[in-house]
């Protein structure tokens, strides 16, 4: 048995519904066996230890942040220069992933990836592709090889795009299909059916997917709704007579507890009710919606109606693979709609809240006895900055405001997976610098 001994944080339940939700430990053990946490307690308390590993002081040991939504073939063009959504999508996006039809481009974007994912802490994450199958699998075989809790799928798109991005729905679904027969129940791997959204979907196509979502209960269906209000009045236009956007998605049934839905800036008081009647989950990707000048995020009518929901990062709309920025700008969307959110809430929001939307938090999410040991090291001297605001705390609430406000892939020192060093930032500093 492993014995980590350092000072330790986690969440235990939600904290917006119970204050008390959380545990630090100033000197704290957490014991690690074949892959699984045995304990998290003091270390007067410890079990008997085969080896220990103290990792000083100045550390924090954390869960690995949970990322809800991400777009894996944008990593190449995080910070790409104006637009609205649409605009934005015809300028940047739709290019970009055209790329993907090359297999040398998409192993080598995979594996930049994977490597981002780790140095900014995230050991989780819903992610899109693209329409390739190729590129898919590709990425599939990264996260597996990666030993990554990944939950992707190929994404699916047949109208109102470029010509070298519209497929035949009926191949969308067999190559679909066949990615999900691979894939579903493959270590750590989940698949996700993946409509890139109703503008990009016709009625058959996603009929298709609803077919999808059928034949594969286990899996996940992951799209974007109401992101913007021209995106709003689109759907309206291409599906006339349905009368919502996410009502949409609930006519192809494609609405359910494993549904997970980017964005909703805009639902309505109508479409929250039908979420919350189909058990669908929702991704708020503060930084993206800010950087396209999408909209505020209505978390307090979210959380009133009990939807449960994360963070993501939303790259390349967002700018940024850091969680720490994410919550920070889940913050000050907040604050401007005059909403206060504790510290503790935000990090429950980058961890053990994307655990429960996708249904994993029996495995991640926290640092409790019997979840796989996937947690993270962080340095609260990363820089000098962080290092004069993190020693002058005194309580837990500061503590982590220091981090997510200061904090960014600088701090995190080491991602475990299963207990084992799966990335150290001295070791890839070193690489780097050869």
């Amino acid at each position: 048995m492993k014995c980590f001994r350092g000072r330790i944080f986690t969440l235990t339940g939600n904290p917006f519904d119970d204050p008390g939700a959380w545990t630090l430990l100033e000197d704290g053990c957490l014991a690690v066996e074949n892959g699984r946490i045995v304990s998290a307690g003091a270390w007067a308390d410890r079990p008997a230890e085969d080896e220990v590993i103290d990792l000083g002081d100045g550390k924090l040991i954390v869960p690995g942040f949970v990322d809800l939504h991400l777009h894996a073939p944008q990593l190449e063009m995080i910070g790409s220069y104006g637009g609205h959504l649409l605009e934005w999508l015809e300028r940047y996006t739709f290019p970009n992933e055209a790329k993907f039809a090359s297999a040398p481009h998409a192993e080598r974007v995979s594996r930049s990836f994977f490597d981002e994912l780790y140095r900014h802490g995230t050991l989780t994450a819903l992610i899109f592709s693209t329409i390739h199958a190729e590129a898919t699998d590709i990425l599939f075989s990264e996260a597996e090889r990666r030993d990554f809790r990944a939950v992707l799928g190929k994404t699916m798109m047949d109208r109102n795009a470029p010509d070298a991005l519209l497929e035949d729905p009926r191949r969308s679904y067999e190559e679909s299909r066949e990615l999900a027969r691979k894939w579903i129940g493959r270590g750590k791997i989940g698949y996700a059916i993946t409509p890139r959204f109703a503008p990009t979907s016709s009625p058959q196509l996603l009929e298709l997917a609803g077919d999808l979502a059928a034949e594969f209960p286990a899996a996940w269906v992951h799209t974007h709704v109401s992101e913007n209000l021209s995106e709003i009045a689109w759907v309206r236009e291409l599906f006339p007579g349905i009368g919502s956007y996410a009502g949409v998605y609930d006519r192809f049934g494609l609405l359910g507890p494993r549904t997970v839905l980017a964005h909703g800036v805009h639902l309505s008081d109508e479409e929250l009710d039908l979420l919350v009647e189909r058990g669908v989950r929702l991704a708020h990707c503060p930084n993206s919606n800010l950087f396209l000048g999408s909209g505020l995020f209505p978390m307090q009518r979210v959380r009133a109606r009990g939807i449960p929901f994360g963070l993501g990062t939303d790259i390349g709309a967002g700018t940024t693979l850091s969680m720490f920025t994410v919550m920070a700008d889940a913050y000050k969307v907040q604050q401007v709609l005059g909403h206060v959110l504790n510290p503790i809430q935000l990090w429950y929001l980058a961890t053990l809240a994307g655990a429960e939307a996708l249904g994993l938090q029996s495995e991640t999410g926290s640092l409790e006895a019997g979840k796989a040991a996937d947690f993270l090291v962080l340095d609260l001297a990363a820089t000098p900055l962080l290092e004069k605001r993190a020693s002058g705390v005194t309580t837990v609430e500061e503590l982590l405001a220091a981090l997510i406000f200061l904090g960014d892939d600088r701090a995190v020192g080491e991602c475990y997976v299963g207990g084992e060093t799966m990335w150290e930032r001295q070791k890839a500093e070193g690489r780097r610098q050869k």
